[in-house]
């Protein structure tokens, strides 16, 4: 079994199974029932969705990167509790045109929330959160006795 290192959780065996159902799980959550709207059936996918995110890392810090397009910056919340890290907030159906008539919609809407454990080398009291262009990227800087240090060691 081939085995990562991951600074946001363990040290994990892949696991196909989980893996492959997450995938399934996912795909569920991509069908819902339609949801009655006056006289008519219109299909509008009203479950919590999961904004796709990056998890990256440098010597000098970690970095998280959340794709949260249609939402507004005072839409989403970035909380940090118990060595937790939390991204929630809401992406909101648009406002109903009785002149249109949709033949697919396949965006979702509705509230979600991701939360990271974070690593102990992060260094939580100097975080940093940016959203623009609909990305949401926070940085988490690393402790200083975390940082790899390169020593010249002189041969005799």
């Amino acid at each position: 079994m081939t085995k990562w290192s991951n600074p946001f959780g363990t040290t994990q065996g892949w696991n196909p199974w989980l893996e492959l159902n997450e995938i399934q799980n996912r795909l569920a959550n991509r069908f819902v029932p339609p949801v009655k709207n006056g006289d008519r059936d219109d299909t509008f996918a009203l479950a919590g969705w999961i904004p796709v995110v990056d998890v990256a890392e440098d010597n000098k810090e970690y970095i998280i990167k959340a794709e949260l397009p249609g939402i507004k910056k005072e839409d989403v919340k970035v909380t940090l509790e118990n060595g937790m890290l939390s991204i929630s907030g809401e992406r909101k159906v648009e406002k109903e045109e009785k002149d249109k008539t949709f033949h697919r919609v396949e965006r979702t809407y509705g509230t979600f929330l991701r939360r990271f454990n974070l690593p102990d080398t992060a260094s939580v009291d100097k975080v940093n959160a940016e959203f623009k262009d609909g990305v949401l990227q926070i940085r988490l800087p690393k402790h200083e006795a975390a940082r790899p240090k390169q020593v010249d060691v002189k041969v005799q």
